[in-house]
């Protein structure tokens, strides 16, 4: 059951209610971002559950119900895993509001959620490495990535007239990166940062040590392959045990050439494809 913290204000009040000049994002926490633009709204990945105390703990408020949400032509999905690929969190997306559904095939032949993936058949795309489609004013490449503990993790590129965005979903610096940043100029990028940490797995009866994410040396060397311009990292705050500080960055991009900016966002914050900087919500102006 999806529950919001924040109510209905930030989905209506500020992702819905802002008229972009050029293209936007919202960071929703996790590794989940709703972009738009004047003709389109893409929500990437979208998770919007309290996890499974005490395995995974969430430690941030869910910021939205996908059930207030009036606006969305798509949904990008990077891989199978529950807080990437989560019927609950984009059901409501393409049930009712008829967004298409994009999923590498395994999210649909192996995925960690089990029950009904709420998407009618013809809205259901599935994607490969190499894939391009469009989404209104929005034109997405579909590219590798390296997440050893996926079965078939994507990354996305997503072009706008404003900026060129990069979502890594959950991976580790990949071979594909330095292609990519040869083949496209990224404006801003996100990749999953977090630490080494223990995380509880009740169907073993144990707590492990556990490597998710990267760490901040494999950030800044994922940053450089891709040549971002602006890195923001994600995932860091969300789960129990395995969290990390952002600005700890600073220090390992400065003798880097990328990123040229780091933009440590946090849940709910807004960032234009177009200009540096957290743009102010709407209820601060």
């Amino acid at each position: 059951m999806v529950h919001s913290t924040w109510g209905d204000w930030f989905v209506r009040e500020e992702i819905e209610a802002t008229e972009p000049d050029g293209a936007s994002l919202w960071y929703l926490g996790c590794n989940a971002f709703v972009l738009r633009s004047a003709e389109a709204t893409i929500y990437i990945d979208p998770y919007f559950d309290d996890g499974q105390p005490p395995w995974v703990v969430r430690m941030i408020p869910v910021p939205m119900d996908p059930a207030d949400a009036t606006l969305c032509d798509a949904v990008c999905v990077t891989h199978e895993h529950i807080d990437h690929f989560h019927p609950p969190s984009y059901g409501p997306l393409t049930e009712d509001l008829g967004a298409d559904l994009y999923v590498p095939s395994s999210a649909f032949e192996e995925p960690d959620y089990e029950g009904d993936v709420r998407t009618p058949e013809d809205q259901r795309h599935v994607i490969g490495v190499g894939d391009e489609f469009a989404v209104g004013d929005f034109t997405i490449s579909v590219r590798g990535a390296n997440d050893p503990d996926a079965i078939e993790p994507l990354s996305y590129v997503v072009e706008h007239d404003s900026g060129t965005f990069f979502h890594g979903g959950d991976s580790k610096p990949a071979e594909e990166f330095a292609g990519i940043g040869e083949e496209f100029d990224i404006d801003l990028g996100v990749l999953a940062f977090g630490t080494v940490g223990h995380i509880h797995f009740p169907d073993e009866g144990e707590t492990k040590r556990t490597r998710w994410y990267m760490d901040e040396n494999q950030v800044i060397e994922a940053a450089n392959d891709l040549r971002l311009d602006r890195l923001l990292p994600s995932h860091y705050d969300m789960w129990r045990g395995v969290g990390a500080d952002p600005k700890a960055l600073h220090a390992h991009a400065a003798s880097h050439d990328y990123p040229r900016i780091l933009e440590p966002i946090t849940i709910g914050d807004r960032v234009d494809f177009a200009e540096a900087g957290i743009v102010r919500s709407n209820s601060l102006r």
